[in-house]
């Protein structure tokens, strides 16, 4: 295990110059789950080289695949993928892995697999995918500890509703419907742009299919199979947040390049509104914080609106903004328990309920050390030690690396003293 050490600047806005967004995590994991539907071999571009592709690469080579994961660039091999169970130690560890029961169900004909961990974000049911994979012709038989799904004959075509736009359930069932017998249809969809992504992998590779980015997706059967020509993963829209709010906070000039301004019109009119600098070409956002910092009402929602994953994030922003601030979490359920840790070090944070936080600033922010419960709440509790004064050291830095490449020299080459200790 592993901290960050950070000297803080106790909100001296005095970080500049620029930093390179990497491929998007939440497009990566669903195309690599992907690639078993395809025969052959697939090669994807501006990888982010983070823990969790790591453990999504053991997980497809538990199955019989061969990935190889080398300077921002992957391999996948699937010719040998006959296994139908998935590792269980990772599987448990990666709420991924639960986008590769679709893909090894429609390959295999089975799929055994423990619940899917990952972060502690409060309740995450995977009833959405169990019922789903039932209408669709499989048969579900579960224990306290391990669910196989069966579905030898393959599956049936069919329309689902989802109850709730789950990115997650949209993309497993997208991937499984590839190779199912009839058409599938997909109602209540999300409209990410990393749905829209992994439909642009699937179609280069023969997959029939429309409607992504709206509600109702239609998947026809088609034949897949490989294309020699590498796949480009688009830029990381949580991670050019996490570094917009990161200039907002304490940016002097900071320019976040190679990124796409257009999957984050949500928190840039936000920070817009409260009067943060921002500027933007089709590629690049250049920010820097205001003199004062406006308060605002966040509330999240499933996309296009503000993200869940930059809620922890921009709850710092908050308790350094003018008056008094609200955030209603409406996606995930113990998203708010973070906060506890950010009224130790300072902040003025009332907790109304599990979904909604009042934050009333600015208020001194002092060091202190802290553990990173999951990804999103460790990289604001990052931006938080940058914000303080003093020095603070922030555990658990494995949680930030499933979803941050090099945050340390990242955050680093901007101006700010951050280094790593084991």
């Amino acid at each position: 295990m592993s901290s960050f050490i950070v000297e803080g600047l106790a909100g001296k806005a005095s970080l500049e110059g620029s930093v390179a967004i990497r491929g998007a995590k939440n497009s990566v994991l669903p195309i690599m789950a992907a690639s078993l539907v395809v025969p052959g071999e697939t090669i994807l571009t501006n990888v982010p080289m983070i823990a969790d592709v790591a453990s999504m690469a053991s997980l497809l080579e538990g199955v019989g695949a061969y990935v190889t994961c080398k300077d921002n660039q992957c391999s996948v091999r699937t010719q040998d993928a006959r296994g139908s169970v998935l590792q269980s130690d990772v599987a448990k560890r990666l709420r991924a892995s639960v986008l590769l029961t679709g893909a090894v169900l429609a390959r295999t004909g089975k799929v055994v697999f423990p619940h899917p961990g990952g972060c502690v974000l409060g309740s995450r049911p995977i009833d959405l995918f169990l019922s789903g994979l039932t209408a669709l012709g499989a048969v579900v038989t579960e224990n306290e500890e391990i669910t196989t799904i069966e579905a030898p004959q393959g599956m049936v075509g069919g329309e689902l509703f989802f109850r709730v736009p789950s990115v997650t359930a949209t993309e497993t069932f997208m991937i499984a419907a590839t190779l199912a017998k009839g058409p599938v249809t997909l109602k209540n969809c999300a409209m990410e742009p990393e749905v829209v992504v992994l439909a642009a992998y699937l179609k280069s590779r023969g997959a029939d299919i429309e409607g992504e980015g709206t509600p109702t997706i239609l998947i026809r059967p088609s034949h897949l199979e490989a294309n020699s020509t590498p796949f480009i993963i688009n830029p990381d829209r949580i991670e050019t947040g996490s570094f917009l709010i990161l200039g907002a906070l304490l940016g002097k000039d900071i320019t976040i390049t190679n990124t796409n301004p257009a999957h984050c019109e949500a928190l840039i009119d936000t920070l817009c509104a409260m009067g943060v600098s921002v500027h933007t070409t089709p590629t690049e956002i250049r920010v820097s914080r205001p003199d004062i910092i406006k308060s605002a009402s966040i509330r999240t929602h499933e996309y296009p609106g503000f993200p869940t994953d930059l809620q922890a994030p921009i709850s710092v922003l908050l308790t350094q903004a003018e008056g008094e601030s609200s955030i209603l979490e409406t996606i995930f359920d113990g998203r708010l328990n973070y906060t506890q840790e950010l009224v130790r070090m300072g902040a003025d944070i009332s907790v109304v309920n599990p979904h909604k936080a009042l934050i009333k600033g600015p208020s001194l922010l002092k060091a202190r050390d802290i553990d990173g419960p999951d990804i999103r709440a460790g990289l604001a509790f990052l931006l938080a030690a940058a914000t303080a004064s003093g020095t603070s050291k922030i555990g658990n830095a494995h949680l930030i690396d499933r979803g941050y490449e090099a945050i340390d020299e990242k955050l680093s080459a901007l101006g700010l003293s951050i280094k790593r200790v084991a």
